[in-house]
């Protein structure tokens, strides 16, 4: 059984009344303003730094959406050998790189992994959610 206190119509203010209760029309969905498309969406904690330098450190969680096409210069969820990593997606003369972006290097150029074997890319990292 769920119980629901009333709230009273009208509440008299105790002080100079907020311009912003003007807009709120009840909650916030975090899933409209997050996601894009349910059913492909994902999100996945981040373990090491690899990406600091692009905002995303570890512990944070980031959203994924599997339906996005990855351009050049997304940040992405990809397979290598195996394993999942989190990489800028960067396009040479049309091969694919992926690029760390710790906070120390000088350039994301220089943190470039070359790629050994296929490349598979599991996702597009749309948001990243961290604690302030």
């Amino acid at each position: 059984m769920d119980l629901v206190a009333p709230t009273p119509p009208n509440t008299a203010p105790s002080g100079f009344p907020s311009p912003a209760q003007d807009y709120f029309h009840g909650g916030i969905d975090l899933n409209k303003h997050l996601i894009r498309d349910r059913t492909c969406t994902f999100v996945m904690r981040v373990s090491g730094s690899s990406m600091s330098g692009a905002g995303i450190a570890d512990g944070d969680e980031i959203i994924v959406d599997r339906s996005l096409t990855p351009r050049d210069g997304s940040v992405v969820v990809a397979v290598v050998e195996g394993e999942l990593l989190i990489r800028r997606l960067v396009m040479h003369d049309g091969a694919p790189s992926l690029v760390t972006e710790p906070a120390d290097a000088p350039s994301p150029a220089d943190a470039a992994d070359p790629l050994v074997g296929e490349l598979a890319v599991w996702g597009v990292v749309t948001r990243c959610l961290h604690h302030v």
